[in-house]
């Protein structure tokens, strides 16, 4: 497979957003919703897979196979000009050779990144640390084979996020993976479902990756969490609940007193339509 320069130089990119400074890196669900997110000032757009699922009328947790989620991604890569980095799930098969085979497609869909849990099947269990390590190595590899070594491998684990083990041994746990993690080549550490400040800048403060979180209404804002010493921040599926909320609300309306109010303010048509001419 031939990757071209640009490919290159937007993994590049990615690499230095997350290096340089905070990256926050809101959530696309297709290619409209990647051209609004990049017009609006991001410098680097991530997937989710529970948006991309819905869009396809399917529930989040690998419902939409490998095929329906790197094609999405191709779109949205296409959409926009930043770098790209997809929500791969658990890797669309729990062999090191089915992560490989969908890091593969990743790349040649022109995105220049992947995030890969190390959930089996939602809420748990998880891959033991030696499991998830093999199937970072063929992650790395596939990337690698590809043509593009520079692909940002993002692992997300989901100690915090489905409460796995006694609360007391959680960041251990985390720390523990991260290690052997790193050593088979991820470039960052997602744990999503810890917001604690305190815990967060100790977890920081040890990790020998960049540490990724989840953040949402309620939570920690941007400038605290990087305080804390997390290098990138994401929402998940929070953008397009967001969006599908405005849907309810105009229709909840419109069906009902038949006005029009929860439609004003919103991208005019000629805005939109505009992101795709050029």
């Amino acid at each position: 497979m031939t990757v071209d320069q640009s490919t290159r130089d937007k993994a590049e990119r990615l690499r230095a957003l997350g290096s340089d400074s905070v990256l926050v890196l809101p959530n696309a669900w297709d290619a409209g919703s990647a051209a609004v997110i990049a017009a609006a000032g991001a410098l680097a757009i991530g997937t989710t897979s529970g948006g991309v699922a819905w869009s396809l009328g399917r529930g989040d947790g690998e419902q939409a196979g490998r095929d329906e989620m790197i094609a999405a991604a191709a779109r949205i890569a296409a959409a926009v000009d930043v770098p790209v980095t997809v929500d791969i799930e658990a890797g669309y098969g729990a062999a090191p050779e089915e992560v490989a085979k969908t890091v593969t497609a990743v790349v040649a869909a022109g995105a220049v990144g992947a995030n890969l849990e190390d959930s089996k099947a939602p809420g748990g269990p998880l891959f033991t640390p030696e499991e998830q390590a093999a199937r970072i190595a063929a992650a790395r590899t596939a990337a690698a084979s590809a043509g593009l070594p520079e692909l940002l491998l993002n692992v997300r684990t989901d100690v915090y996020l489905f409460g796995i083990g006694e609360e007391s041994g959680r960041l251990d746990d985390v720390l523990a993976r991260t290690a052997v993690y790193a050593d088979a080549g991820a470039d960052g550490i997602f744990v999503p479902g810890l917001l604690d400040l305190a815990v967060l800048g100790e977890l920081s403060a040890r990790s020998p990756l960049p540490v990724n979180v989840m953040a949402g209404p309620g939570g920690p804002g941007v400038a605290e969490l990087a305080k804390a010493g997390v290098r990138r921040i994401s929402v998940g599926t929070a953008i397009t609940q967001a969006a599908y909320t405005a849907a309810r609300r105009a229709t909840l309306e419109l069906l009902g007193s038949g006005t029009y109010e929860e439609l004003a303010g919103s991208l005019d048509f000629f805005q939109v339509d505009g992101l795709f001419h050029g």
